[in-house]
């Protein structure tokens, strides 16, 4: 009797904790990129939806040379066979944002699978979004003058992201 009493208790329990999942829009702009992709990963894998605009504006923390050395030397890594066989390389800003935060996620589990699927990444605002109002996360934004870090942008075409806004 008493061992029905506790598993019907714990039910409810249960049951007062589940959050209705919810679908999140998230700014990017001036961001530190792991922290924010932190957040969001953890949003993710409690069930919720996450849209992410401007991913172009995310800031990763460094010296440029530093920052740039690595993502030229992670370049280098190709199939001695045959470059179809991969590893395949995003170099646009929203891939490279979606595969950090895919490397936040266990994404051979089904939960990580159902996560990433519920993740939407955009290097601008789409017009069915325009009238939403987005959010960011405090405690991921930039603290340090901006010359501290290098956006996800400039990175990206750098290493050869051919839809860089052209500054004429």
């Amino acid at each position: 009797m008493a061992s029905t009493i506790q598993e019907l208790k714990s039910e409810e329990s249960v049951e007062e904790k589940r959050i209705q999942p919810t679908k999140y829009y998230i700014d990017a702009s001036g961001q530190i990129l792991g922290r924010m992709g932190s957040k969001v990963a953890k949003l993710l894998l409690n069930g919720n939806s996450v849209v992410v605009v401007h991913a172009d504006k995310v800031l990763l923390s460094g010296s440029r040379a530093s920052v740039m050395r690595d993502f030229f030397d992670r370049l280098k890594i190709a199939s001695v066979v045959h470059p179809k066989h991969g590893p395949f390389h995003p170099r646009t800003p929203a891939g490279m944002l979606t595969r950090m935060i895919r490397g936040m996620i266990p994404r051979s589990k089904p939960s990580g699978i159902a996560a990433l699927r519920r993740l939407r990444v955009y290097t601008e605002i789409p017009k069915e979004l325009e009238k939403i109002s987005f959010t960011n996360f405090e405690e991921a934004k930039a603290t340090k003058p901006l010359a501290y870090y290098i956006p996800l942008g400039e990175v990206a075409q750098r290493i050869g992201w051919k839809g860089a806004p052209s500054e004429n």
